[in-house]
C-alpha cells in the first residue's frame, strides 16, 4: 500500500511563483491526493460538516484572510495544488487548517473511538550535539490513513538562490513533517497538544509557518520565522543549522510565546508535550508513557537513538506506532557531519534505509 506512493520524489525545479509550484505539485500527485481526500475520515466526516455551519464562517473567514495576507506566495502555492490535483480548493485548505480548526468543531458526547475522531499527530525525536557526534533522529508519526499518501516535493527557489527538499503529506503545503534547504538548514517538527485557552482562533495557521521555515538562511533566520507570525496554535520545531553545528528546540504557542532549548552532549528525547515553555496543555498520556521509556534507554550514539525509535516495549503506548489509531510512517536520521537526512522505513532498529538525501545537492 504505501510501498509506491511514500517515498516519491518529484523535483519540480525553478517555478516562477507559488501557484506554478503548486500546480505542478497538484498535477503530479494528483491521484495520491484526491484518494487522501476520499479516504480522510477527519475531513469527511467532521472538516467538511463543520465548514457548512454558521459558527465556522467567520473562523475560515479570518483564517484565510490572516494567512493569505502574510503568506501570499504560500496561498497561491496551495490553491495551485487544488487546481492542479482537481481537488475541491475547500477540502485542500481544511486539511491544511485542520489544526486551526480542530478545537473549534463540537466534540459530541463521550464516543472518542470513532472513526472520524483525529487522533493528535505524535511524534518522537532525540536530540544531540557533542564532540564526536551531531544529529537529531524522528519518528513520523500520523493516521494510518496517511499511508501510501505521502511524498517529496524538491522545489529551487525562483531567484534560483536556494533549494528545498521537504517530505509532504498528499494536499498541503510543504511540509508539516520534516526537511532542508541548501542553506544547510533543517527542521523536524512535533505536534504539542495546548489547551483550548490558549488557542488564538483565525491566527496564522503551522503549515504555513513550517513552509516558510524551507526558505530560512541560517539559524537566527529559522527562529526568527518559527517565533513571530501569532500563531493559533502552538507547535515545536527541532532546527538544525549544519554549517553552525547546532540544534535547537523551539517549543511556540499563540500570541507570541516561545522558548528555545538548545541540544548538547545529554541526549534530549521529545515528545508531543511542552517541556520548556509554560502553557496550559492536555496531559497526553502517550506521550507520557513514551518519555517515560526513552528515559530507561541509551541514546548516545546514532544506533541507540534509532533503537529507542523502534522500540515497542510498551504495548499500548510504543515509541514505535503500527496502529491501529497511529502509525509511525517512517523515521528520519538528520547527521549534521555528513550532511545528510537519512529516511527509514520499518522499524529503524533493522536499519532498513530506502533514502538518503544529501543537503549540498539541489536536484536527484
Amino acid at each position: 500500500m504505501e510501498s509506491a506512493g511514500e517515498m516519491e520524489v518529484f523535483d519540480a525545479g525553478r517555478c516562477n511563483g507559488g501557484y506554478d509550484l503548486g500546480f505542478a505539485v497538484g498535477q503530479r500527485f494528483s491521484e495520491m491526493i484526491r484518494s487522501r481526500m476520499r479516504g480522510d475520515m477527519f475531513l469527511q466526516e467532521q472538516l467538511l460538516p463543520f465548514a457548512s455551519t454558521a459558527p465556522a464562517q467567520p473562523l475560515l473567514a479570518a483564517l484565510q484572510a490572516a494567512n493569505r495576507e502574510r503568506y501570499p506566495r504560500y496561498w497561491d502555492e496551495l490553491v495551485g495544488i487544488a487546481d492542479g490535483s482537481g481537488a475541491p480548493l475547500l477540502q485542500v485548505i481544511l486539511v491544511n487548517f485542520r489544526k486551526e480548526i480542530r478545537p473549534f468543531i463540537p466534540k459530541k458526547g463521550q464516543d472518542h473511538g470513532r472513526k472520524d475522531e483525529e487522533a493528535d499527530d505524535d511524534c518522537s525525536d532525540v536530540l544531540l550535539v557533542s564532540e564526536s557526534a551531531a544529529f537529531a533522529a524522528h519518528n513520523e508519526d500520523a493516521s494510518p490513513a496517511l499511508l501510501g499518501h505521502t511524498y517529496v516535493v524538491k522545489a529551487t527557489s525562483p531567484d534560483g538562490a536556494s533549494s528545498f527538499t521537504a517530505y509532504t503529506y498528499a494536499g498541503e503545503l510543504p511540509t508539516c513533517a520534516f526537511g532542508f534547504n541548501t542553506n544547510r538548514v533543517a527542521f523536524t517538527l512535533d505536534s504539542v497538544p495546548p489547551a483550548i485557552g490558549e488557542v488564538a482562533a483565525g491566527a496564522i495557521a503551522l503549515n504555513f509557518v513550517s513552509r516558510d521555515l524551507l526558505e530560512a538562511t541560517d539559524l537566527d533566520d529559522a527562529m526568527r520565522r518559527v517565533c513571530s507570525p501569532g500563531v493559533s496554535v502552538g507547535h515545536c520545531y527541532n532546527l538544525m543549522d549544519v554549517r553552525a553545528r547546532r540544534i535547537v528546540t523551539v517549543e511556540t504557542a499563540s500570541r507570541n510565546r516561545f522558548a528555545v532549548h538548545e541540544a548538547g552532549p545529554a541526549p534530549s528525547f521529545h515528545a508531543n508535550m511542552y517541556r520548556y515553555l509554560q502553557v496550559e496543555q492536555v496531559q497526553d498520556e502517550n506521550s507520557m508513557a513514551r518519555e517515560r521509556r526513552a528515559a530507561q534507554c541509551a541514546m548516545g550514539s546514532k544506533e541507540e537513538a534509532l533503537s529507542v525509535l523502534g522500540d515497542a516495549t510498551d504495548e499500548k503506548y510504543p515509541i514505535f506506532m503500527t496502529g491501529p489509531t497511529l502509525y509511525t510512517l517512517c523515521t528520519v536520521l538528520v547527521d549534521l557531519d555528513q550532511e545528510t537526512m537519512t529516511i527509514c522505513k520499518g522499524n529503524p532498529k533493522n536499519g532498513d534505509s530506502i533514502r538518503v538525501l544529501r543537503m549540498t545537492q539541489t536536484a536527484n
